[in-house]
């Protein structure tokens, strides 16, 4: 299935827009990760374990919107949109994903 982040997808043509669908992952952050990206925030550099962290929370939401979308018989996905968010006070962020739900000719 075609994830993009365009409202067309070159060369295709939308049939019918089934909906909007969703996906929201929310991640806890532990605290040997917290105590390691202060270190790095110190000493400078990059966040590995942070990055790791969001990239897989990124999948995670995307993999999810996915499989709504093909619930409804959809070919693709258009106008997708990322959004990361921390949530309450312990570290936990949430990455969303939204987009349209298609079928293609």
């Amino acid at each position: 299935m075609l994830l993009t982040t365009t409202s067309t997808i070159e060369g295709h043509e939308i049939d019918r827009y089934l909906g909007i669908v969703s996906s929201e992952v929310v991640l806890g952050a532990n605290a040997i990760k917290d105590m390691m990206a202060g270190f790095r925030d110190f000493f400078g550099g990059r966040s590995n374990s942070y990055e790791r962290a969001f990239q897989e929370t990124r999948e995670a939401a995307l993999r999810e919107l996915e499989d709504r979308a093909k619930a409804l018989g959809a070919d693709a996905v258009v106008g997708v949109r990322l959004d990361f968010q921390t949530v309450g006070t312990g570290g936990m962020m949430m990455v969303g994903a939204t987009g349209t739900a298609v079928k293609m000719k």
